[in-house]
C-alpha cells in the first residue's frame, strides 16, 4: 500500500509538473485577468490593478477583463496619481459602473480606501502581512480588517474582500496573491513582492480547480472553503514545497482548456 501510494505521488508530480510547464507560459496572460496587471510598469500601477482585476475575477475571462479595462479608463490609466490626486468631482465617472454584483457603490469606497492607503504607504505589500507565518491566512485576515477600516464603509462591500475568519476560501485574493509574490522567471506572474514567500502562497480554488483537483484526490473535505484551500495547498507542498501554488496552471488549465 505504501509502494502504490508512493507511486501515486511520484507520478503525479511528473503528469503536474507537465501540465504547469504547459500552461505557466507569456502566452497563457493575453486571454486571462492577470494581463492587466501586465499592462503597466510603475510598481504601485500594477499593485493597484492587479487588485482591481482579481477582486472582479468571476465569471467569462473576457468579461473581466473588459470591466477590469473600464474601470482602469476610467482613472486615465494612471491609478496611483488618480488615488493620489483625484478630485471628488472626477468621480463622477464611476457613475453606473457595474460587474455582476460590485457595482459604483463598491468601486468608490475601493476608491477611497487605496487613496486613503497610498498616500501613507509606498506599497500596497504593506497591507500584508505574513510574517513567518505558515502560510497568508493572518495576512489576509488583517488585510480585510485594514480594507475596512475607515469610518464609513458600505456593509454590501464587504462579499467583495474575503477573509478566512469567514471560512472563505478566498479564491480572488490568492490569485492577487500568487500574481504579486510569485517570481520563477516564466512571464506570467508578476513577482514584484518579496516580504511573502512563494511557500506561504494558498492555492486559488474556483470551480475548475476544484473539479480536477478532487478528481486527483488533492482534496478530500466536501465543502469548498478555507479549509479545503489549505488542505488542497498542503497536498501540492509534497509536490514542490517550496512553490506549491505554481501547479494553480496545471488544474486550472486541465479544468478549463482540457476538460479534464
Amino acid at each position: 500500500m505504501k509502494l502504490n501510494q508512493k507511486t501515486y505521488w511520484a507520478d503525479l508530480k511528473i503528469f503536474l509538473d507537465e501540465k504547469a510547464d504547459q500552461y505557466n507560459r507569456p502566452a497563457f496572460i493575453t486571454d486571462d485577468p492577470v494581463s492587466i496587471p501586465h499592462r503597466f510598469n510603475k510598481k504601485q500601477d500594477i499593485e493597484i490593478a492587479g487588485l482591481i482585476a482579481a477582486v472582479l475575477a468571476w465569471g467569462q475571462r473576457k468579461t473581466i477583463i473588459n470591466k477590469a479595462s473600464d474601470f482602469l479608463d476610467r482613472m486615465d490609466n494612471s491609478p496611483h496619481d488618480f488615488l493620489l490626486n483625484h478630485r471628488p468631482a472626477d468621480l463622477k465617472i464611476f457613475k453606473g459602473y457595474k460587474h455582476r454584483t460590485f457595482n459604483e457603490t463598491d468601486a468608490l469606497y475601493f476608491i477611497e480606501f487605496l487613496s486613503h492607503f497610498y498616500k501613507q504607504n509606498e506599497t500596497l505589500e504593506n497591507a500584508f502581512v505574513a510574517g513567518q507565518d505558515e502560510n497568508v491566512e493572518q495576512a489576509l485576515a488583517g488585510f480585510h480588517n485594514l480594507f475596512f477600516s475607515l469610518d464609513y464603509f458600505p456593509e454590501r462591500t464587504r462579499k467583495h474582500i474575503a477573509t478566512p475568519q469567514r471560512k472563505s476560501a478566498c479564491k480572488r485574493i490568492n490569485m492577487f496573491l500568487r500574481w504579486m509574490v510569485r517570481n520563477d522567471g516564466r512571464g506570467v506572474d508578476l513577482g514584484i513582492w518579496k516580504t511573502i514567500s512563494a511557500s506561504q502562497l494558498i492555492c486559488p480554488c474556483d470551480l475548475h480547480v476544484e473539479r480536477v483537483a478532487r478528481r486527483l484526490k488533492l482534496i478530500k473535505r466536501k465543502p469548498m472553503d478555507w479549509l479545503t484551500a489549505v488542505e488542497l495547498t498542503k497536498n501540492l507542498k509534497k509536490l514542490n514545497p517550496h512553490d506549491p501554488v505554481k501547479y494553480d496552471f496545471a488544474l486550472f488549465g486541465l479544468g478549463v482548456f482540457e476538460n479534464f
